[in-house]
């Protein structure tokens, strides 16, 4: 992309994108067959959403980028090329060595440092139309719970597990984009789901504090200063502020935070839910049993304009509705911005 498109806006772009495989290497193998529906359909509505930088979480990391680059080769040979890719080795599925679940094992999905079948299962991808400062990305992920002022810690864990303890279910990265207009920094996270545990409300504590983290981080109280460029803070924060479970306290402390604006990007489908609380036009996923809920989020800091916003989630007719239901239950969340 040249100095001259620069007067068009920056589209920055999160989707769980549900890439996330049972083993190591099937995504890949995924990737390498003509026939695969799911990956057809993440291509049209990638294309259709026609991003500058996306996010995606709940996609398989290898350590080659083997299945990150495959996937940019469909969208390149789809008419949207994206030459700029990264990420880090997520938490997820990476062992404590503990018996994190209680049940007498070691090494099953609960006991890693992320929920995970193997390690990577369900990590994080950027892909870009700029440039990636890999250089310069710096990556939190091994930040420990223990080490967060005010951490909600769940009672009764092991001493040795908390000395261990990532906070980041899946990663806490900072990573600039070099735009014409300067760097760009993107701060990722895919929170934990605060459900799938007991009375100890050990991953509703973890959410709750992955959102305290990024608040705490901006407020410069933790080890590692924020960045001093424009930022955006995106990702799957699996809270909604308003319905189903959690501590809604902790994204809604992050959403009201004053280097923050949250848009409150919205969809076109014109969903009613009258038994929820909050807006089902904010809503970023669909489940069979809860109905919407606002789960992903793009938050541009407060140097930014905002042009425009939206989540990519039209009405059951729309042409791109067969797609999007083939790809993931969540939709892709946009925003649209000028650098100063």
């Amino acid at each position: 992309m040249s100095g001259a498109a620069w007067a068009e806006p920056l589209r920055i772009a999160t989707w769980n994108v549900g890439l996330d495989r049972t083993g190591p290497g099937l995504l890949v193998q995924d990737l390498t067959k003509p026939d695969a529906p799911q990956l057809d359909a993440v291509v049209a509505v990638m294309v259709a959403l026609d991003a500058d930088v996306i996010l995606l979480t709940a996609v398989d990391y290898d350590r080659g980028g083997v299945a990150l680059g495959l996937l940019a080769d469909r969208l390149a040979a789809a008419g949207a090329p994206y030459p700029h890719r990264f990420a880090f080795r997520p938490n997820t599925g990476l062992q404590t060595g503990f018996d994190v679940d209680g049940n007498g094992r070691l090494g099953d999905p609960r006991d890693a440092q992320g929920f995970g079948l193997f390690s990577g299962q369900g990590g994080m991808a950027i892909l870009s139309r700029w440039p990636i400062d890999e250089a310069a990305a710096r990556d939190f992920s091994g930040f420990l719970w223990a080490d967060l002022p005010g951490a909600l810690l769940p009672k009764g864990d092991d001493p040795g597990l908390m000395a261990v303890q990532r906070l980041a279910t899946t990663g806490f990265w900072d990573v600039p984009v070099l735009t014409d207009a300067g760097p760009l920094h993107l701060l990722a996270w895919h929170a934990t789901p605060p459900v799938f545990d007991g009375p100890e409300d050990r991953n509703g504590k973890r959410n709750h504090d992955e959102a305290a983290f990024w608040r705490l981080f901006l407020d410069g109280a933790l080890p590692m200063p924020p960045p001093e460029a424009p930022f955006v803070l995106l990702g799957d924060g699996n809270l909604d502020p308003a319905d189903g479970d959690g501590l809604r306290d902790g994204i809604s402390a992050l959403l009201a935070h004053p280097a923050l604006q949250d848009v409150a990007p919205r969809g076109t489908h014109g969903r009613v839910e009258t038994a929820q609380a909050g807006d089902p036009a904010l809503d970023t996923v669909l489940y069979d049993d809860l109905g919407g809920l606002r789960l992903d989020y793009v938050l541009p800091s407060r140097v930014l304009t905002v042009t425009g916003s939206g989540v990519l989630w039209p009405g059951p007719n729309a042409p791109l509705a067969a797609e999007l239901a083939a790809a993931s239950r969540h939709f892709p969340v946009w925003v649209d911005i000028d650098l100063p």
